[in-house]
């Protein structure tokens, strides 16, 4: 029986490619690196603050990361100003969220999105009382692929991990959610496409937020 279901954020449940993509080309071009094509943000994007900015610095031209300190710097005070710039709630995924919480199952957030920019998103774009949970990357929890976060909330809300369900678009959270034990889902409205999602792993792919509900029915 699935009892709870743990998202993903950027790519999942919120269109966030234009937000990260303009503060990090902020960033590059305050250092006098080139911006690069928002499309490409969806390979640099997923696994932390830290590789999203080395990726990009290295497609720059900054090879060896000579740049890095002041453009992560940089690129955190931009994010922190406006961090839900042009991002936007992927369509029917409120309507989906508020009837699994109807339904009794708990919600909860894991990203690897800094935590206070995390709850930022959340709390803009969901309000304050949707979300049981919202868990960003943080010092001492690793983070994604990792299954400690998601294990974490698990505990948390003293369930099994047959009990829950993780959703994600990357490869980092099919090996997320497989590591941890969960029923885990692939979104195909993400960063990622779905060979990739299927390469790691996915049990179950979602064409739309809907296909949610049911996974969660079937899963139970």
């Amino acid at each position: 029986m699935i009892k709870a279901c743990i998202f993903d954020l950027d790519g999942t449940l919120a269109d966030t490619l234009v937000s990260i993509a303009t503060a990090t080309n902020k960033a590059l071009e305050s250092v006098g690196c080139p911006p690069q094509p928002v499309d490409d943000y969806r390979y640099y994007a997923g696994d932390g603050a830290r590789t999203l900015i080395q990726r990009a610095l290295k497609a720059a031209g900054d090879k060896n990361g000579e740049k890095f300190d002041e453009t992560y710097r940089i690129y955190g005070e931009i994010f922190a100003k406006d961090c839900t710039f042009k991002v936007t709630v992927f369509e029917g995924m409120s309507q989906v969220l508020e009837q699994m919480k109807a339904d009794g199952i708990r919600l909860a957030v894991l990203s690897n999105k800094p935590h206070e920019r995390a709850k930022d998103v959340i709390r803009k774009l969901f309000g304050e009382n949707l979300f049981d949970i919202v868990q960003g990357q943080v010092d001492g929890l690793p983070k994604k692929p990792d299954p400690s976060g998601a294990l974490k909330i698990m505990e948390d809300f003293g369930l099994t991990p047959k009990e829950c369900m993780y959703i994600g678009d990357t490869n980092v959270d099919m090996q997320t959610g497989r590591s941890a034990g969960m029923y885990t889902v692939g979104v195909l409205w993400g960063f990622r496409d779905k060979k990739e999602l299927l390469d790691n792993h996915a049990q179950a792919l979602a064409d739309q937020p809907r296909d949610l509900l049911k996974l969660a029915k079937k899963g139970r």
